[in-house]
Order: C-alpha cells, then sequence, then structure tokens
C-alpha cells in the first residue's frame, strides 16, 4: 500500500490532544471499497488465519471491543486499517515502508510459500492485513500496542516492511518493522509532529534507552547483535540513523517519497528553513529532512486533513496547476490522490470523560474532493451510512458517494473547486456544533477527568448520547454529500465535449 502519515504530539496540537492519521491508498490501478464498523468482543476470532499468508495465531479470549475500517469486499482479508478500542488506544497500520539489500539479506520477509507436488504450503508472516485485529482488542497503552506487536513479529515474522502508529491519552508511539523479524519504535516527543511518506523514518535511535529501561524507544532484543553481525550501522560517530541503516536511497524515493515530506514540513514550519530556491535549506530530493519538528504554531484537526489532501498547492509542482510555468506541474507523487481509499484520524482528549475521549474522524475517497467527519467509537454500533459499503456502486453509502464526487469534480476542476470548499466548510462547521454539544452532555452525565485522567464510569446513557450524535453527523453528512454530488455532476456535464445548444446557432 501506498500511504502517508503524520502524528501530533499532546503539546503540539491545539487542545491537547494526540492525534494520529493516516491516509490508505490502493496500489496503483485499483480502489479499495472501505467500511466504518465496530467489532464486538463476540465477533472478535479466538483463532486468526491470514488469508494472503496463511499465518495462524491464537487470540486471547478477553477481546476488548473496537473500531475498524477493513475492507467491504470479502476476499483478500480484513486489512482493519485504523481503531480505537474500549481503553481509548488508537491504533493505524501500516504505513508502506521500504529497506535496503543489506537488512533484506540479513533478514528476509517471511513470505507465503503454495504446495507445490509433495512439498507442502509454508506460512508466511503477518502484515498490513492483520496487525489491527491482532493487536488493538488487547492492550490498555500505546506502548502496550508496541510491546505487543514487537512480541508477534518476533515470533511469526512479517511479510512486508511497516510503519504503526499506537496513541493514548498521553502518549504516541511510531513502530517500524526491520526485515522480517526485527523492529524498533520511539515515543514522539510531546512537542513535536512527524511526518511519513512510505519510507523508513527513524532518523536517530537510543539503543541504550531501547534495550534498557525503553522510556523512549524501544526494540526487538537482540537488535544491536542483528545490526553488528550484519554491519548495518553506516555512521562515523557512533551515532545509529535508522534511516541510513536500515532504509532506502533509492532515485524513486525523489520521486514518490521525500517531494511529500517536504512539503509537509514545509507547511508546518514555513519560516524556520528554507525550502525553495538555490539556497534552500531542504529540497523534495532531500534524504536527510528531519523525522520530527516542533511546529511553529499548534497543530488542528483541520491542519492534518488539509495536509493529507494536498497536492502541492503554491508550488511549481501542483498538477492542477493553471498559470505560470506549468514544465514541473505533477512532478512529483501528490499526498492526496485519487486511490486513497479513506482518511483515518484518531484523536484522544485527555480533559473529556472516558466515554467521550476518542473521536475517530474518516473521510472518504480523494482528499483533495471529501470532507472528513468525527464519530465517537465507543458505541455498539456504526451508522448504515458508513457500515454498508458493498461492491457495486450506491450513493447510499459514503464511500461511493465520495468516489462520485471526486471522479466528477477532478473533471470540472476549476468549476468545482468552490462547491468542495463550501462542502468542507459547511459540513465540518455543522458537525463541530454536534460535538461541542453532545461533549457538554457527557461532561454533565459522567463529570469531568481529574488530574489523574481518572472520571466516572461512563453511565448507560452515555452510549445513547454518543449513538445519536454519531446519527446527527451521518445525517448531515449525508444531507450535504448529495447536494455536492449534484452540484458537482452539474458543472461536469457543462463541461462535457459534446456540449451543444439551439442558441448556439
Amino acid at each position: 500500500m501506498a500511504c502517508t502519515t503524520i502524528l501530533v504530539g499532546k503539546k503540539a496540537s491545539y487542545d491537547g490532544s494526540t492525534i494520529i492519521a493516516r491516509n490508505d491508498d490502493s496500489g496503483a490501478g485499483h480502489y479499495t471499497p472501505k467500511k466504518y464498523v465496530i467489532v464486538r468482543p463476540k465477533e472478535q476470532p479466538r483463532t486468526y488465519t491470514s488469508v494472503l499468508t496463511h499465518c495462524t495465531v491464537q487470540l486471547p479470549e478477553n477481546p476488548m471491543r473496537y473500531s475498524a475500517v477493513p475492507d467491504a469486499v470479502e476476499g483478500k482479508g480484513i486489512w482493519a486499517a485504523c481503531g480505537v478500542n474500549e481503553k481509548n488506544v488508537g491504533m493505524t497500520a501500516t504505513e508502506t515502508i521500504t529497506s535496503n539489500e543489506r537488512v533484506m539479506g540479513a533478514d528476509p520477509l517471511v513470505l507465503y510459500t503454495p504446495a507445490h507436488g509433495d512439498v507442502p504450503e509454508k506460512a508466511g508472516g503477518l502484515g498490513e492485513e492483520d496487525f489491527v485485529v491482532l493487536v488493538l482488542p488487547y492492550i490498555s497503552s500505546a506502548r502496550e500496542g508496541v510491546l505487543r506487536l514487537g512480541a508477534l513479529l518476533e515470533q511469526y515474522g512479517t511479510n512486508e516492511m511497516n510503519g504503526i502508529a499506537f496513541s493514548d491519552a498521553d502518549e504516541i508511539w511510531w513502530m517500524e518493522t526491520i526485515g522480517g523479524h526485527h523492529w524498533a519504535a520511539r515515543r514522539v516527543p510531546d512537542e513535536c509532529y512527524v511526518v511519513m511518506p512510505n519510507q523508513l523514518g527513524l532518523d536517530s535511535f537510543d539503543l541504550e534507552d531501547a534495550l534498557g529501561e525503553g522510556k523512549e524507544y524501544l526494540c526487538s532484543k537482540d537488535l544491536r547483535a542483528f545490526i553488528e553481525e550484519n554491519h548495518l550501522d553506516l555512521s562515523l560517530d557512533g551515532v545509529l540513523n535508522p534511516r541510513d541503516a536500515f532504509g532506502s536511497h533509492d532515485d524513486a524515493d525523489h520521486v514518490y517519497n521525500t517531494p511529500r515530506a517536504w512539503y509537509m514540513l514545509r507547511y508546518f514550519n514555513p519560516r524556520t528553513y528554507v525550502w525553495d530556491g538555490p539556497d534552500a535549506d531542504y529540497t523534495p530530493l532531500s534524504d536527510d529532512l528531519p523525522w520530527c519538528m516542533v511546529p511553529e504554531r499548534k497543530i488542528t484537526t483541520e491542519d492534518v486533513k488539509y495536509i493529507l489532501s494536498s497536492h502541492y498547492q503554491g508550488t511549481p509542482y501542483d498538477p492542477y496547476l493553471s498559470y505560470g510555468d506549468k514544465s514541473m506541474s505533477g512532478a512529483y507523487r501528490s499526498i492526496g490522490i485519487n486511490r486513497t481509499d479513506f482518511l483515518g484520524m484518531v484523536q484522544i482528549r485527555p480533559d473529556q470523560p472516558e466515554a467521550s475521549r476518542a473521536l475517530q474522524w474518516l473521510a472518504f475517497g480523494s482528499n483533495a474532493f471529501n470532507v472528513i467527519v468525527p464519530f465517537y467509537p465507543n458505541v455498539p454500533h456504526t451508522e448504515p451510512y458508513l457500515s454498508s459499503t458493498c461492491g457495486e456502486v450506491s450513493t447510499d453509502t459514503w464511500y461511493w458517494t465520495s468516489r462520485l464526487i471526486a471522479a466528477l469534480a477532478d473533471a470540472s476542476f476549476k468549476k468545482s473547486q468552490f462547491h468542495i470548499e463550501r462542502y468542507t466548510f459547511t459540513v465540518q462547521s455543522m458537525v463541530r456544533v454536534v460535538i461541542r454539544e453532545t461533549d457538554q452532555k457527557i461532561r454533565a452525565l459522567c463529570g469531568t477527568a481529574g488530574p489523574e485522567g481518572a472520571d466516572q464510569e461512563a453511565p448507560a446513557q452515555a452510549e445513547e448520547i454518543l449513538l445519536e450524535a454519531n446519527r446527527q453527523v451521518a445525517q448531515i453528512l449525508q444531507d450535504e454529500s448529495q447536494k455536492v454530488l449534484k452540484q458537482v455532476l452539474d458543472e461536469a456535464t457543462g463541461v462535457m465535449k459534446n456540449q451543444y445548444s439551439r442558441s448556439d446557432a
């Protein structure tokens, strides 16, 4: 998969929340219908087998309820992708990342081998298809997520290179797999944000902490020996740079990956460095872009949506550029692309009661033309407009409506962009009223969070309040999406090449 991730520490966000977000993109040439569901404990398997790699894992008997954004069409596995569990722990998996031949030769990926003649099949390792289902229902903190997934990787291996984010009200952890069985993770500094564009991103790592107290770093228990035995550390000063040791620096990265990181960092820190021109500190081709930075101002959820929707606006690389020198237009892979399946953003708010602490923001389809809205995940079910996606195109579901809006708006970009901007502003404003009023109701019912983050147990009535809020958000979304669908349909029809009217004669 080809995705883009941003992580925002609690001191870098506008309201003290931890925020993890990721564009889930299909591979080139295809699209994957998605739905938003709640998985109840009785629906969670006790024996799990990967569809793609046939790897079988026995699971604990005490799963928690959790939200997920799985594939809507069966056949290739669950691909739960992004969710929040009952303990208000979030997870998004995975950002597909890159490696190099030295790592792959030292610890090859665990690939599935089908049966051949008298030779039985060989199960492969775990991967993006599996991670959320195997981890999220069983963890009570972001750190626990790293440790549980790390243990699974060491036991079963992985069939691909992965970047995984975990969050709770206090911490965000970023985890990267290294070869088939190794991994490293770092706690995102509270005052920082992180951008990840399909590359192994960690640019510094403290092995002493990771193999000792594990305060800010964690890793597989034999990582030091693995590095030394295979001569993977390329540093001249003895300070491990995982990006150099485990990552790639292919020419293709300079078209596909590094420009995305450059643009995101440029957006949040426009004055910190020089980003453009012959004297730039960093360019779209820079291999040494910082993994994390302190932003120049606090980051909002709207900022996250904007940057994950971007296509290099304000630069010569914008594929929609309509003026000036267009020679570099579309030169680099945009962040918001046509084959984005969904954007999932998990916001854990420490100042809210447990019942309403988490918000799961969702957008389906191409981000340049869609809207993102929040839902309370601590509920027993989701709304049909989000959960009933199937393989057939239907305006009764948000996924397909979003796909239709995007295709029509792109075809009539100049005329339709105004409608998309109004659609986004209207929906976001309306649903924020719902969230504000619902938060007030839950605080009145449950009390507010105490100094240690503990609060009263949410009464049963809280669940009904949250369900009603989700229903209102879904209804607003459905009504406004139908309106903008008609608007962009009219605009796209008006620029068809066979247009003609009697008055033209």
